[in-house]
């Protein structure tokens, strides 16, 4: 029996490619909301974070939000996001 394939993305704050499953993706929805996506199921362009507070500051440093999602994100998100991710 051949093996399941495990669906690898990259991180937009350290940049290295883990396990799907291991990343919190964030979603910008058709309407241009951004926000966490916990559930991997909402609908719009997605990228992928570490759930850990240095990733989230490695991406607000580079905006990779903005760059990902090709429309201004504002610092405030990164905040929200790394409060989160703080409480969990």
């Amino acid at each position: 029996m051949s093996e399941k394939k495990i669906p690898m993305r990259m991180c937009i704050g350290c940049r290295e490619m883990k396990p799907k499953r291991e990343l919190m993706r964030i979603v910008r929805t058709p309407s241009g909301e951004v926000k966490a996506d916990r559930t991997g199921k909402l609908s719009g362009r997605g990228a992928y974070i570490c759930p850990n507070p240095e990733c989230v500051r490695q991406a607000a440093a580079r905006k990779a939000l903005s760059k990902a999602f090709e429309e201004a994100v504002p610092g405030e998100f990164y905040k929200e996001l790394e409060k989160e991710l703080g409480n969990t």
